[in-house]
């Protein structure tokens, strides 16, 4: 037989000798940091993204799925990025990731817009007088070491605040591929005959000597001179009305710029107004508009001249008058461009000083060259101004106005005037010869129908949904009144109209094959080819001009407007990426890009293809300071995002995008990142809370179905799968604004005062494997991952980095942005609208307990909650819900007891009293109960601890004595 050993009996040690029982508890591990020291942190997972190349996996997962393209507008390079352009390409940021993670293909190709004025000062002002020694193609390589310098500082910022895109292979407009695109989207226009050169007045820079487009002026205040000029009537005054027999006759014009008066050769006069003739007290008589003539007459100091004529503005048609001070007859004309906002009703006209001037010389055959020079000076005039700058020249004109007895009224006048939107110089209307394109240029209508180039794109700009739906007003009220476009400009850093014009008759050459050359050419060598060989070792021998027959060509040296070369960035890039698609799904900008890229995009894609190259366009608002004023040097309000990434984070930069309604201009500042910041703050630490309480949790093992679940977790999981619904639904309308007001208000609302308050007794005192804290565990696991995806997009590094503190699952992504959305069936399976219903209620009798619980605690009557005894009385109703739920009743007010007892009271109402809990508090879940002791082995805590006790292992003890 085998030995028997005898056994003694242990003895019981004293509770003194063991651990503490607060070791006993199942606290919360985790080393997911409650101090995020995110300026540290990102730039190492960014270097780890990149050495994963996180942007290519995406891809890859998402190969073959349904495409969502959102195409890239340029920003110029030129410049380290400004809060406006962290909004902007977050957004983008947001779009695309959310897209990804709905489960479709949506690569993003960033790029940059490299030509222009800009660049090319900056680099004149680099080169200085070096550059007049240095020939075109050297001055472009400048051009172009600026713009990549530029590039690579941009992209390096964008990627730091974790926007994901084809960083290492953006679009560039000055590649040689883009390069070639342009120019083939302008022979495409050139082609089908929409291009033109002639002579017009155009807005021109004379900062930049550069003819600009209604899409480079911007509106800015501006002092000007404001004189009234006085010109006397020629031509005989009876013939406009018998009254004005005989006497001296003049007309008193008002302008705000005395140097176009050298320039004047008409006056014009509405042929519909009513005008009068003023006879004042010296004899002389003044001819102004009927509903201006009080206004003159105060401005001009004639309070006592009389009306002694009246008469339509057509009789003015073609009389003459003396110009004020040269030896100049000026013509009377007509023209309905004249109102009575404004002035006298007579309106000096200066043909090649103005849109409409310039239009009206023409049908009256008047002069319209001009003797301004490309830098602003007054050319073949008196030698009183003679060379003079234009602004500079306006006191030396008025002198000379009032010199010649002609000066009626001089002031000031503070107005928006236009101004050059790239050097914010004022600009001028200078009548040059340009290349356009013709908006009234003849198309086909869709049902075969006649129509023009303008009215087909205000057709396809009502096929497009504009968000905010204003946009689509303001963009077609732009094409309906804009002029042609004027697409050449007088620089070199650019993408040249690459035409050859006939050295003879002066026709440009436009030949399909000569220009498939051309184009073929940049794809080989880039722009700068233009620039390197000449007329004859471009064309091919023997070309002739069709007009003439002469074979003598030169080259056009004026370059694209770089809204032309923007604006053709559907065909150079998504013509030509093969996992992109035209039209794009999305353009998202500014609202200035009305006038800008969304405007001139539509303009090329409707003339080349016949329809827009956007399905939408959504619009930001500005960035400002918190009192709506626009950043400044000057006033110091300016808010750096790369500075705000060094010092709280690039997650702070995203987290404030997040939090505005971009379609509104947005506040920001200090004070406004730093209470992002906190907001960012209680957001880890709701993260945190959960991986904590996850660290012994295997979902393999321990997940609990829902439908063995505590009530309580089911309620909270019914509360995320709203949740998921509600961002999921904002993510679809781009309201990030709103899914970060619904997760604020989830993890405030739901988790914090809720949910993981009342859940600690359950998680830390009940024993580790305890059916009830598993299925606790399940809802923090489902919510942690279903949480970490549905920000993910927004909150970029944090969700990666909560990733990788999740429960290991079989088969997970290596990365959060790779992983799909939650599939709320798997949070909450079925319909719960009846659990819903019935929590609701249940909060709202919680709500009560805890009136009565404070007013019990102002009363002294307990402290702590857990120190408290809840009787409620209720009728029938609330009474069968209450007993339903009654084993999750304590764990929901967060006391020791509930006592649930049925009386009826008026209009259903419930008496809810607070009493001090019965029994002993538990030395370790705090807890009252009537059963602390029962369990021998452990004298000092209720019979639900010592079974935990039990579970783990820990020793029986004696209660130790009390301390005398």
């Amino acid at each position: 037989m085998p030995e028997v050993t005898e056994t003694k009996p242990q003895a019981t040690k004293d509770m003194s000798e063991t651990k503490p029982l607060k070791s006993t508890l199942n606290l919360p591990q985790t080393a997911f940091a409650m101090k995020a020291n995110l300026p540290v942190n990102e730039p190492v997972r960014l270097a780890a993204w990149q050495q994963q190349d996180i942007y290519g996996q995406i891809r890859t997962a998402r190969a073959g799925a349904p495409k969502y393209i959102l195409h890239d507008g340029p920003p110029y390079a030129n410049g380290a990025i400004h809060l406006g352009h962290a909004l902007n390409k977050c957004i983008k940021d947001f779009v695309v990731k959310t897209k990804t993670m709905a489960g479709f293909d949506a690569p993003y190709v960033p790029g940059w817009d490299c030509h222009g004025l800009p660049i090319e000062i900056k680099v004149d002002e680099q080169l200085g007088r070096k550059k007049l020694e240095m020939n075109p193609l050297e001055v472009r390589k400048a051009c172009r070491e600026y713009a990549q310098k530029y590039v690579d500082l941009q992209r390096s910022q964008f990627e730091r605040i974790g926007v994901f895109g084809r960083w290492q292979n953006p679009y560039l407009t000055m590649s040689n591929a883009y390069e070639a695109s342009i120019v083939e989207t302008f022979y495409e226009f050139f082609e089908k005959d929409f291009v033109y050169k002639g002579l017009k007045a155009v807005y021109w820079c004379i900062h930049d000597k550069t003819a600009l487009a209604e899409a480079e002026i911007e509106y800015e205040m501006h002092t000007s001179p404001s004189i009234y000029v006085r010109y006397k009537l020629t031509s005989d005054p009876a013939a406009i009305d018998p009254a004005l027999a005989g006497k001296d006759v003049y007309t008193i014009i008002w302008t705000t710029t005395p140097w176009t008066l050298p320039a004047s050769l008409a006056v014009a006069f509405n042929p519909e107004l009513e005008y009068v003739a003023l006879k004042n007290t010296d004899g002389n008589i003044y001819i102004v508009a009927e509903a201006l003539a009080e206004a003159t007459k105060q401005a001009c100091n004639l309070p006592d001249a009389k009306e002694i004529a009246h008469f339509k503005g057509d009789k003015l048609d073609r009389v003459t008058f003396q110009h004020p001070f040269l030896d100049r007859e000026i013509l009377g004309v007509n023209a309905d461009y004249v109102t009575t906002e404004q002035g006298t009703g007579a309106v000096h006209t200066a043909p090649s000083h103005g849109a409409d001037d310039f239009n009206t010389g023409t049908k009256y055959g008047l002069s319209q060259v001009c003797n301004v020079d490309a830098a602003g000076r007054l050319r073949n005039g008196l030698p009183e101004y003679d060379g003079m700058q234009i602004f500079k020249a306006n006191p030396v004109i008025i002198d000379l106005v009032r010199s010649r007895g002609a000066l009626m009224g001089l002031s000031e006048i503070h107005h928006s005037y236009p101004h050059c939107w790239r050097c914010h110089n004022p600009v001028i209307f200078r009548a040059t010869e340009q290349w356009f394109i013709s908006m009234e240029t003849p198309m086909k209508a869709p049902d075969g129908s006649d129509t023009t180039f303008r009215q087909r794109t205000l057709d396809e700009i009502a096929n497009v949904v504009w968000d905010p739906s204003w946009g689509q007003e303001r963009i077609s009220n732009m094409i309906a009144t804009r002029p042609d476009w004027t697409i050449s400009r007088q620089r070199i850093w650019g993408v040249p109209i690459a035409v050859f014009m006939c050295e003879k008759c002066h026709t440009p050459l436009n030949d399909k094959k000569i220009n498939k050359s051309i184009v073929d050419l940049f794809h080989k060598e880039g722009a700068d080819a233009w620039y390197k060989y000449d007329a004859t070792g471009l064309l091919p021998k023997g070309t002739a001009c069709a007009s003439c027959g002469s074979t003598e060509f030169r080259k056009e040296m004026d370059i694209l407007d770089v809204w032309f070369e923007s604006g053709a960035s559907w065909h150079a890039v998504l013509d030509v990426e093969p996992e992109l698609h035209w039209p794009a799904d999305l353009y998202t900008e500014g609202g200035d890009q009305h006038r800008g890229w969304f405007h001139s995009s539509i303009l090329a894609s409707v003339a080349v293809r016949g329809k827009a190259p956007y399905k939408m366009v959504a619009t930001s608002g500005w960035t400002l300071d918190e009192q709506g004023r626009a950043f400044s040097k000057s006033l110091g309000n300016g808010v750096d995002p790369v500075d705000i990434a060094k010092r709280l984070g690039g997650e702070i930069v995203r987290l404030w995008v997040a939090s505005v309604d971009f379609r509104e201009d947005v506040a920001a500042s200090e004070n406004l990142m730093q209470r992002v910041s906190d907001n960012y703050r209680k957001l880890r630490n709701t993260f945190r809370f959960l991986l904590g309480n996850l660290h012994d949790f295997d979902p393999a093992k321990h997940a609990v179905d829902f439908a063995q679940m505590e009530p309580l977790d089911q309620y909270i999981l019914a509360r995320t799968a709203e949740l998921d619904c509600k961002i999921r639904q904002a993510y679809d309308d781009f309201e990030f604004h709103r899914a970060y007001h619904a997760l604020n208000e989830y993890t405030n609302s739901d988790l914090s005062a809720l949910y993981l308050d009342v859940l600690k007794d359950r998680l830390y005192t009940f024993a580790p494997n305890h059916p009830a804290r598993h299925s606790a565990q399940t809802a923090l696991w489902r919510i942690a991952e279903a949480l970490t995806r549905l920000v993910a997009p927004i909150l970029s590094f944090t969700a990666d980095e909560v990733w990788q503190s999740l429960p290991k699952v079989d088969g997970r992504e290596m990365s959060v942005h790779v992983a799909l959305f939650p599939n709320i069936a798997e949070i909450v399976p079925g319909n719960v609208k009846s659990l819903e219903e019935d929590w609701k209620k249940l909060l709202a009798v919680r709500d009560q307990v805890l009136l009565s619980l404070e007013a019990a605690r102002q009363a002294k009557l307990v402290g702590k909650g857990l120190d408290a005894r809840i009787l409620i009385e209720a009728g029938e109703l609330t009474l069968g819900l209450l007993k339903r739920y009654e084993s999750s009743l304590k764990e929901l007010f967060n006391v020791s007891q509930v006592a649930l007892t049925h009386i009826e009271h008026p209009n259903g109402e419930i008496r809810v009293t607070t009493e001090t809990a019965e029994g002993v508090k538990c030395e370790r879940c705090w807890n009252y109960t009537t059963d602390v002791g029962q369990d021998a082995r452990f004298p000092t805590v209720c019979l639900r601890c010592a079974e935990a006790l039990d579970a783990i292992g820990y020793p029986p003890y004696t209660a130790s004595k009390p301390t005398e």
